[in-house]
């Protein structure tokens, strides 16, 4: 009777070996989620009753909606243009996209509303982190 318990048991150790090293390369290989950052903190009282306060350098606005307060990506879902805010629509001036209050597409070509950003509320402020 043959001996097969060499070849099988190398052969299991490469599948060993094999599979950790694919885990070691998938883990090097992938990214890390990306840690938010804190963009800015404001004054609750400085959020407009109906309207936005605008952040064009950290390209997002914080608006105040019936009561509620939400912080909105002003960077275009079409190709990354920084929006430009009026009182009745965020406009692209780069393609025409046109986007709502409320980050919906009303015109494209942008296709995809705009994100919202991440809102805590500590005390009197809020926080916005992107």
């Amino acid at each position: 009777m043959a001996d097969f318990s060499s070849p099988r048991r190398r052969f299991i150790q490469t599948l060993i070996v094999a599979a950790l090293s694919g885990w070691g390369l998938l883990r090097f290989f992938s990214a890390a989620p990306a840690k938010a950052s804190l963009l800015a903190r404001i004054e609750d009282q400085r959020i407009p009753a109906r309207g936005a306060l605008v952040f064009r350098q950290q390209r997002f606005a914080l608006i105040r909606d019936q009561g509620q307060v939400f912080a909105l990506s002003l960077v275009c879902t079409h190709l990354g243009c920084t929006l430009t805010v009026t009182s009745r629509e965020l406009t692209c001036p780069c393609h025409g996209s046109r986007f709502d209050q409320h980050g919906q597409v009303t015109r494209g070509p942008a296709d995809r509303p705009l994100p919202r950003l991440r809102l805590e509320r500590e005390g009197e402020d809020w926080l916005v982190y992107g």
